[in-house]
């Protein structure tokens, strides 16, 4: 192997000219505002207010208040020179209730977005569902009644009218693994239930949804953009005598359950076997899997660590993937007998280790099984305990542990290119520091750090080494 290629350290590397850098964020972790316009509450809005759901107590009410600070935030990236923003789009900002008619105001904001970064020669990606489903269809079951699919496809067509001239890229989930397991499965995450069976029911309802609002898109769009889905696949390794067998149980639930249908028209008949204590999969209508089973232009990929399992004896607390105790439910509905194991650091502040290993693994790995298929590093980024310092009556944040996860991860997406993989560019995570989920405000994966106090903006060093990777199409050195 070359020089640097066992700790992926190198710069230098220049990367095409229409290889596309980007930055991401999700509507709930950043845009505030909750209440106005006319916008409905979510199940995250739901969840964060539901005491002991969410770290300290945080919600997105405020968040990073982008929903008022457009102009600022557009600004930045501007100055950064990114190709590409992948954003979402708050589904009960545009319809309140998960149906009717879209919400004026909420399409004026996302009008201004879109051209405001047309206009500094930024690419729009849009993804119509980063997990802020509208409360209201929740109440009717969520993504555990098949309706929902369908009313997710007519929000799709709302914004592919209201939008359909100007997106580049439009992805319809992000992560479905999370919604339909975290959701629904272990209760981490909105709406905090925990049910094996409607966990796995969620799966094939996100799959529809997929399929039916790509069919939507294509039907008003006038211009001629790519589709997508962002899966965050999962790379896993086993170990000891068992570890073959717990990494298959774990990629059927956590890979193929997703990239078998959208891609193949299929579901792995191992899945089916997996879980037959827990449902028949009646769900499943005749015709479905055609419905789903839509072109894609480019499949999204998130990679953050790897996972380790093996099979064990007895019983032991389950844990899920990004190491953090289940809250009562699994998000492995039929793998009970999977452990998750601690693997060797360094790691992020999430407890997750680093292995940009596992990037290359896992695009060489969609390489081989779908060989025709384009794809795109839709998230890969970093938490870390920035700390604040003060230089010369000037503030800066010296995160050079982040520096260092970039450039090996964007090494690690170089070395698969060379190695034949269709890759068309790499979008990190995030553009700000944001409302984490269930972590609320303690993790912190922004390359620009937000005072949650003020709400200021301060680049941070990565920001500045991201900027110069974007600007040149080279890791700097």
């Amino acid at each position: 192997m070359p020089e640097g290629a066992p700790d992926y350290r190198d710069s230098g590397l220049q990367f095409p000219p229409d290889f596309v850098f980007g930055a991401a964020t999700a509507a709930y972790q950043i845009e505030g505002a909750v209440k106005e316009d006319g916008r409905g509450p979510s199940i995250w809005d739901t969840f964060s207010h539901t005491t002991g759901r969410v770290w300290n107590g945080d919600t997105g009410d405020v968040a990073d208040d982008h929903y008022h600070r457009l102009d600022e935030d557009l600004d930045l990236m501007g100055s950064f020179g990114l190709d590409a923003y992948r954003f979402s789009i708050s589904w009960p900002r545009i319809q309140p209730a998960g149906r009717g008619e879209a919400n004026q105001k909420a399409l004026e904001f996302y009008d201004r977005l879109v051209d405001g970064l047309r206009a500094r020669g930024i690419v729009p990606v849009a993804t119509l569902y980063h997990w802020d489903l509208p409360q209201a269809l929740e109440d009717e079951g969520g993504w555990t009644n098949r309706e929902t699919a369908y009313a997710f496809a007519e929000y799709a067509r709302l914004m592919g009218e209201s939008l359909g001239d100007r997106i580049d890229t439009w992805t319809t989930l992000n992560e479905p693994w999370c919604s339909a397991y975290l959701g629904y499965g272990s209760g981490a995450h909105a709406p905090g239930v925990m049910d094996g069976a409607a966990a796995l029911t969620a799966v094939h309802h996100l799959n529809l949804a997929h399929g039916l609002a790509t069919t939507a898109l294509r039907g008003v769009v006038r211009n001629d953009p790519k589709f997508s889905i962002t899966l965050n696949l999962h790379v896993i390794r086993g170990q000891g005598a068992t570890g073959q067998e717990a990494v298959r149980q774990i990629d059927a639930l956590a890979n193929r359950a997703f990239t078998h249908p959208i891609l193949k028209g299929e579901y792995p008949s191992d899945l089916f076997d997996d879980t037959r204590g827990i449902t028949d999969w009646s769900f499943v209508l005749p015709g479905d899997l055609g419905l789903i089973h839509q072109p894609l232009d480019v499949l999204g990929v998130n990679y953050y660590s790897t996972t380790l399992v093996q099979l064990r004896n007895g019983e032991s607390p389950r844990e899920n993937a990004d190491g953090h105790k289940d809250v009562g439910g699994s998000p492995w509905p039929g793998a009970d007998r999977v452990e998750f194991l601690q693997q060797p650091g360094p790691y992020t502040a999430m407890g997750w280790n680093i292995e940009p290993s596992g990037l290359q693994e896992l695009l060489e790995g969609l390489r081989d099984e779908f060989p025709d298929q384009p794809l795109m590093v839709t998230e890969n980024g970093a938490a870390f305990d920035d700390v604040v310092v003060e230089e010369n009556g000037m503030r800066a944040v010296h995160d050079a542990p982040r520096i260092d996860y970039l450039r090996r991860h964007v090494t690690a997406a170089y070395r698969a290119m060379q190695n034949g993989v269709d890759l068309r560019g790499y979008v990190v995570w995030s553009l700000l520091d944001n409302f984490e989920w269930g972590y609320g405000y303690s993790k912190r994966f922004g390359i620009v750090r937000v005072d949650y106090d003020t709400l200021t903006r301060l680049p941070k060093d990565s920001a500045h080494w991201y900027a110069k990777l974007a600007t040149t199409h080279r890791i700097p050195e």
